[in-house]
């Protein structure tokens, strides 16, 4: 654990607090676009590092790296809340953004260009809601949905009480988009047309909303309905169980479905999967006795308030 933590912890011409990652570098594994800092490692990262205050030694060297991970989460945390979090506010701030601002007073600190913010966001993003995007880096912002992610970061209490809520909410204000007939969209919307060809080098396997372009994944139920439970939600995953229940048994199964809305098995999905199976029993077992939410679950740390007006003001 200690040679992992000096490899992440380790200083280097990154001035982000975040993991810089190449594309196919999470369950995302083909090119989908998703290099930089996608969601799901920082989220993973953040509990990782949770973890780690837990299970080190108080020794000379344990205590040497629980005040480096103590810095660490602070200025993650501080990161990802405010940089990677979308709700109508922030959408409206991002697309009054000036550009081309220097100094520290810059509001918009990655340049963003507000012409880049696709148009599908407007209609997704709800009054009531929000969510952790998929990705932000210098004049990069990928507004995509990814489950995962967002999921991991509400049982790691990356996400504020607040944000887990919006989380939620978003979730309930877009049923169709992000579970639809199956639960649950690996991410949303899909890559298409020539964005599809140059993003993912024309990969038959990720053509637009099958596998992990868009696709429906029943082993994500379970994340989900941790989610859910923690936020005092259960009617929702209840809900989505029940989609699943009525699916999965008769369709053997698969790994993934394709579609909008998940209503096709995937065109090359195999089937009796066993992490479908383990993904609808463990949701199951979940939400029968939620006390099984504290093997998969860091409540927030109270003590964890931001020290850093800026992330690039970070140092180890």
């Amino acid at each position: 654990m200690r040679l992992i933590l000096t490899l992440c912890l380790s200083e280097g011409f990154d001035t982000f607090p975040t993991l810089l990652c190449a594309d196919g570098c999470c369950m995302i594994d083909r090119r989908m676009g998703v290099y930089g800092y996608p969601i799901e490692i920082q989220a993973l990262f953040f509990m990782a590092l949770r973890c780690a205050l837990l299970l080190l030694k108080q020794d000379d060297q344990g205590k040497d790296f629980i005040e480096r991970i103590v810095k660490r989460l602070h200025a993650l945390s501080y990161h990802m809340r405010s940089y990677f979090w979308l709700d109508m506010k922030q959408l409206n701030d991002i697309y009054r953004y000036k550009t081309e601002e220097y100094s520290h007073t810059a509001v918009n600190k990655f340049n963003v260009i507000p012409d880049s913010i696709p148009e599908w966001i407007f209609d997704f993003m709800p009054t009531y809601g929000g969510y952790f995007i998929g990705n932000v880096s210098p004049a990069r912002m990928d507004f995509r949905w990814f489950a995962l992610g967002n999921c991991v970061a509400i049982l790691s209490s990356l996400a504020t009480p607040e944000q887990s809520t919006a989380i939620m909410d978003l979730i309930e204000s877009r049923w169709e988009e992000l579970v639809g007939d199956m639960p649950l969209k690996v991410c949303y919307p899909a890559i298409e047309g020539h964005e599809w060809r140059i993003v993912t080098g024309c990969d038959p396997k990720n053509t637009r909303w099958s596998y992990h372009n868009g696709g429906s994944w029943p082993v994500l139920l379970w994340l989900l309905t941790a989610a859910c439970i923690k936020t005092g939600r259960p009617q929702i995953a209840r809900r989505a169980i029940e989609l699943a229940e009525s699916r999965l048994v008769k369709d053997s199964w698969p790994e993934y479905y394709d579609g909008k809305l998940g209503r096709f098995i995937g065109k090359q999905a195999r089937k009796f999967q066993t992490w479908s199976v383990a993904g609808y029993l463990v949701a199951k077992m979940m939400l029968e006795d939620p006390s099984h939410l504290g093997m998969i679950s860091l409540e927030e740390d109270k003590q964890m308030k931001p020290l850093i007006k800026r992330s690039a003001s970070w140092t180890f």
